[in-house]
């Protein structure tokens, strides 16, 4: 057997260096290397002895409930088969979403088939991917090839792909299994997952708060143990948020760091469109998380933007210095948001970080370029045909959001962009200083799952009081990890992570040393749920 090592970089030829996340998944293979060794050794022992020196530890734990780290490790070992872990996550998927709502395409039987394909492979000798029989979900608006990708409209439901995104391929070329397609607004366009074409999707912490948008169904399944890994996507918060919601980790990269294109799509995305959205991964651990970074960040030549940026930068003197950002003035705050982010700094003190409030660079007039850039380019391009094919709900949160952007014509729009480059020059000079800057998600508890549909004046209020530390990011290009910290009233909160350009290493470092002291707060939920 021949087993693939894994890599932080993508730069060939880079040296391994001891001590990277990806070191437990290799001594882990060495254990299972030497224990095979040894079987020869002791061919002479007892029939017993024997038999227990063939199986390596696995996890106490129920198979869906293992990291996907733990889970290629142990299929790669021998221990368990992929079709056996499909098997077990089908039969999750289909006990608890039923009541979630959060996988709206069921790819059972071709998972299945990718399970066998990939056993054989195993049984063959075979290179295997990092990722080789691990379950993972796709949002329902990227292609997935021979299936529709309707992006939540009915209007769009018989677009089929005729090929697979790039991080689709990525993520099936590294060996997972794809069990089903998750849930997401109309056009993706929305902070919270209900559509006319799927439904409402739940969150499984409280059928009483939304699960988040848009990558709503990708966090409420992986936090519900629905896959190892979710797939979604972010142009203003859209994995950040449902991971807040949810109670998981994810990281929005950095502009170019994982390819996207659907071939399906019309037309090409607006310029400013594509350098504000990121794909990436929602999973219930840090790790996890950083492995499906380095799945989904191989090159694919169908995106011109694609950086061949390295996984891993030099490291800043220690102790590494975070900025706790000062919270503007104008903000309605609530006292668990505030004790959140004092418990997460504590955390990272205590892992060896230097934290201190600052005032982050205007992080207003930030949030004013995201929105004035994105809703302009929208309502040129795309407004008139997005409102002929969406619902009342859908024009009430367009309308919320439009409401909040100035109108800007061409000369204005250039200058826009123009600022936008200001602002992105400002932050990577302070993060020369603090390298690391530790941020909320919101500044308000979880809302209801349709609160969005209330009025313009509430959509307002949620993006610019509540979401104003998510959405902003979105126009720097910056990479921003969530993770959660603890709990208000049995409901989860996240705390953010933003480092440099290419620098995601530094912001999910930071969420892991959180981590380690706050626990997996899913573990909580699953008591629950059983």
């Amino acid at each position: 057997m021949r087993v693939v090592p894994m890599r932080l970089d993508t730069e060939p030829g880079r040296p391994y260096r001891p001590g990277t996340w990806y070191r437990r998944c290799d001594v882990a293979q060495k254990t299972v290397s030497a224990g095979r060794s040894g079987l020869k050794k002791m061919a002479s022992k007892k029939k017993s002895t024997l038999t227990s020196a063939r199986k390596p530890h696995l996890p106490n734990e129920p198979v869906w409930q293992w990291s996907a780290l733990q889970t290629a490790a142990a299929i790669r070992s021998g221990a368990i088969s992929a079709v056996e872990v499909t098997q077990v996550h089908i039969a999750r998927m289909r006990a608890v979403n039923p009541k979630l709502n959060a996988v709206v395409v069921d790819l059972s039987d071709e998972a299945l088939k990718a399970a066998k394909a990939a056993d054989r492979a195993r049984a063959k000798g075979s290179e295997f991917g990092l990722l080789h029989g691990v379950p993972i979900t796709i949002k329902e608006n990227v292609d997935y090839e021979g299936r529709s990708n309707p992006n939540g409209v009915p209007a769009q439901k018989n677009i089929i792909a005729p090929s697979d995104a790039p991080v689709v391929r990525n993520l099936k070329k590294a060996g997972a299994i794809v069990i089903g397609l998750t849930n997401t607004p109309e056009f993706s366009f929305r902070g919270f997952t209900d559509s006319p074409l799927h439904g409402l999707t739940l969150n499984p912490w409280d059928p009483g708060i939304t699960c988040g948008g848009s990558s709503g169904g990708a966090g409420a399944a992986v936090a519900a143990g629905i896959g190892a890994i979710a797939h979604g996507n972010d142009i203003g918060g859209s994995l950040r948020w449902p991971a807040h919601c949810n109670g998981v980790a994810t990281i929005k990269p950095t502009q170019g760091r994982i390819p996207a294109f659907n071939q399906s799509a019309a037309a090409e995305r607006p310029l400013l469109a594509h350098l504000m959205s990121a794909q990436g991964p929602l999973a219930r651990s840090v790790g996890d998380v950083r492995l499906a970074l380095e799945v989904m960040s191989a090159r694919d030549p169908r995106d011109p933007w694609w950086v061949p940026a390295p996984l891993a930068g030099p490291k800043p003197k220690a102790p590494i210095k975070v900025a706790l950002a000062k919270l503007p003035a104008d903000m309605d705050v609530d006292p668990s948001i505030r004790a959140a982010l004092r418990l997460a700094a504590d955390h990272l003190e205590r892992a060896g970080y230097r934290v201190s409030e600052v005032q982050v660079p205007d992080i207003n007039g930030v949030w004013q370029t995201w929105c004035d850039i994105i809703i302009n380019e929208v309502v040129v391009l795309q407004e008139a045909g997005m409102l002929a094919v969406t619902s009342a709900d859908f024009h009430t949160a367009w309308n919320g959001m439009k409401a909040k952007a100035g109108t800007l014509d061409l000369p204005g729009w250039m200058r826009a962009t123009a600022t936008r480059s200001t602002h992105i020059r400002a932050w990577q000079l302070f993060f020369e200083d603090y390298p690391v800057v530790l941020a909320p998600t919101t500044v308000k508890p979880t809302p209801g799952p349709r609160e969005d549909a209330i009025s313009r004046e509430r959509v307002r209020e949620l993006f610019w009081n509540d979401l104003r530390f998510i959405s902003a990011i979105n126009v720097l290009g910056l990479p921003g990890a969530v993770v959660p910290v603890s709990l208000h009233d049995g409901k989860p909160i996240g705390v953010q992570l933003i480092a440099g350009r290419y620098r995601e290493d530094l912001a999910l470092d930071a969420a892991s040393a959180i981590e380690k002291r706050a626990g997996m707060l899913v573990r909580q939920l699953w008591k629950r749920m059983a």
